[in-house]
């Protein structure tokens, strides 16, 4: 039943990419369907079992992050462009891949964007990376040794997506991995990496550019993470 105990879990860990005020909560098993609210349940529709698992680990994490907030019950709905419905008073961000899922909140008055991503260290391969690259990034990989390649090459593809998750419900403008580039300090665990525009971008109205984040590297996972704070 969808008022059953929420398996979600706070997450001091992925609460390390963010500043003092922002709440996650992750998820390292399915989601179960069952438990979502009725009114998240219906955008499921024809949505593959898998889809349907990922859906609801996302809905459980950002319930038990805003339960943090005094926010219980209150259902995380589907926009028309397929963003979260946040409470009024909050902003957040979901990610989900194989093996994890996780949420972050934050007050409005707070915060004005999070951006949240996490994705399989190896999951972007050579094949795919003339996709997300740019010739700045490409360099700076020559520079690593071979070895090194798969976990930076899915850090830059984790701090794109974490951007783009971030400036989307400000700006609403979509982007391609060419309109942005990834400068990082690399280090095998952690550390911060900068987003750098490759053109105009509308986020450059909200915040000057490059815009700096936070990564981690955590079991098989690398999570980026970037916020705004409020103006």
């Amino acid at each position: 039943m969808a008022n059953a105990m929420n398996p979600a879990n706070l997450s001091p860990l992925i609460s390390r990419l963010f500043p003092a005020g922002v709440v996650a909560a992750d998820l390292r098993e399915p989601g179960d369907p069952a438990l979502l609210l009725p009114a998240e349940a219906r955008y499921l529709g024809r949505a593959i079992p898998k889809r349907a698992r990922e859906f609801a680990a996302g809905r459980l994490c950002a319930r038990r992050a805003l339960a943090e907030f005094g926010i219980v019950g209150v259902a995380i709905e589907v926009a028309d462009d397929r963003q979260p419905v946040w409470p009024d008073s909050m902003v957040g961000s979901i990610t989900h891949t194989a093996g994890f899922c996780a949420a972050v909140v934050a007050e409005r008055r707070m915060v004005d964007a999070l951006g949240l991503d996490s994705e399989v260290v190896g999951d972007v391969s050579a094949e795919i990376w003339p996709r997300v690259g740019v010739p700045a990034e490409t360099a700076w990989l020559r520079t690593l040794p071979a070895s090194q390649h798969p976990a930076a090459m899915t850090l830059i593809f984790s701090a794109k997506e974490a951007f783009y998750k971030c400036q989307y419900p400000l700006v609403r403008e979509r982007l391609d991995f060419q309109d942005v580039w990834v400068e990082a300090a690399w280090d095998a665990s952690h550390g911060h990496f900068w987003v750098h525009a490759s053109r105009h971008l509308a986020m450059a109205q909200r915040t000057a550019m490059p815009m700096q984040g936070r990564y981690l590297f955590h079991q098989e996972f690398v999570t980026a993470g970037l916020s705004l704070a409020a103006t």
